[in-house]
């Protein structure tokens, strides 16, 4: 489905409608120090009601500026701000300043082995609330806050200045469609361009995969996990390799070039797996990867790991990359129990001396607990860790502020 620009423009509140906004002195400080949020709760006094879209210039309780952004009624997060500390005209013209800033920081990515990346990283590069990705010739928006909508014709010209496309698709989070599919505006849309017949497919480090950015997960690929899939080539030699939380098979393919006599890719996504085995014949060429053997289990994680360790089958090394357990804080007890059963269960497949890879992609649990919850599995299990590295995001996802700091990686031999 194609969205017109109409259908944004529509929503651009009027230049001259401006909410102003005062604040609590917690909430003065945490924007004196650039944090990108504004929450509800922080917000003493408003001058009108708005609407999503709408700019939101803060003041403390002196009448000083202190920030600008765009205001979202539906959120907590009540402002997404784009400016600190100094006024600044929000137009076209500053958001595609922002948009090339964002793209020359990944001038060292955009390279002949690697056409999937992350251009635009919301908060990370100012523009909270927006993603982009780019896949080879396309670009897939995503948006988490409905207040980028009226803004998206802009958007476009900006991203054509600097990251020109074949197409260009929308996506957004489940908070947004609440707000843009009465609008006629839904999940998918295509904003320039059109599809290419086929899959569509982008080289990562020499790879290629196919990418589903109509209905893939989050913009239908994990770009985040790239550094940590090339680590586990590294690793892979002569191993027999167990991937849980397979996907789409990113970290089995990786570890078959680098030399891995097996890989076995659990998910219980039938269709993630398909594409896995697709993944894989796009790279059959590569000696490495045809040698290798590969099996597929359609299995959930912890029943699939439970029966592994039963029938008695061994790894060299096992990879566990799980989704976001804690989607809100109560959850986060629950999902440190989720990583120590996961942890436990793993080791109990990994051969003597084998080594742990263990991710978490859960911005509310943070390193310290992720790791601390492996670490119970282990003893659980019987097994010491010998940790041997920590990582967390690539050049592309970069972190302003610790809310941004989803992912965490833990290496150990046992």
């Amino acid at each position: 489905m194609l969205a017109t620009v109409n259908s944004f423009s529509a929503l651009l509140p009027p230049a001259e409608h401006r909410l102003a906004l005062r604040v609590t002195r917690q909430a003065q400080r945490t924007l004196h120090q650039g944090h990108p949020w504004l929450f509800d709760r922080s917000i003493v006094s408003q001058s009108a009601e708005g609407r999503a879209g709408d700019l939101a210039v803060i003041f403390d309780d002196r009448r000083r500026f202190l920030a600008i952004g765009l205001y979202d009624p539906s959120s907590p997060i009540r402002v997404r701000v784009l400016q600190h500390n100094a006024p600044a005209t929000i137009d076209a013209a500053f958001l595609a300043g922002r948009l090339a800033t964002a793209v020359e920081r990944r001038a060292r990515l955009a390279a002949k082995e690697t056409t999937g990346y992350r251009l635009v990283h919301g908060e990370g590069d100012e523009l909270p609330g927006l993603v982009i990705d780019r896949y080879d010739r396309v670009l897939v928006m995503k948006l988490y806050t409905p207040a980028w909508l009226p803004y998206v014709p802009v958007l476009l010209e900006g991203v054509a200045a600097v990251a020109p496309a074949d197409w260009i698709v929308l996506r957004m989070s489940r908070a947004v469609q609440r707000e843009a599919e009465p609008l006629g505006i839904v999940d998918g849309a295509t904003l320039t361009g059109a599809p290419p017949d086929g899959p569509h497919l982008f080289v990562e480090n020499g790879l290629r995969f196919e990418v589903d950015v109509l209905r893939g997960q989050k913009t239908g690929f994990f770009l985040d996990q790239r550094d940590n899939r090339a680590r586990v080539e590294t690793l892979a030699a002569g191993k027999e390799v167990l991937n849980v939380f397979a996907y789409t098979g990113g970290f089995s393919l990786y570890a078959a070039r680098g030399g891995a006599s097996s890989t076995v890719s659990l998910d219980i996504s039938v269709p993630a797996l398909e594409a896995a085995q697709r993944n894989l014949a796009l790279n059959e060429h590569l000696p490495a990867v045809s040698a290798c053997q590969h099996e597929y289990l359609a299995e959930n994680a912890f029943t699939g790991l439970a029966r592994l360790a039963k029938e008695g089958r061994r790894f060299d090394l096992v990879v566990v990359d799980p989704p976001s357990f804690a989607q809100q804080q109560s959850a986060v007890p629950g999902a440190l129990h989720a990583y120590e059963r996961l942890a436990k269960l793993a080791l109990g497949v990994m051969r003597p001396g084998g080594t742990l890879v263990a991710a978490s992609c859960s911005s509310r649990v943070s390193s310290e607990d992720f790791f601390a919850s492996i670490r119970t599995g282990a003893s659980r299990a019987g097994r010491v860790l010998h940790e041997f590295d920590h990582t967390a995001h690539p050049l592309d996802h970069p972190v302003r502020f610790p809310e941004m700091a989803y992912l965490k990686c833990l290496y150990a031999l046992s």
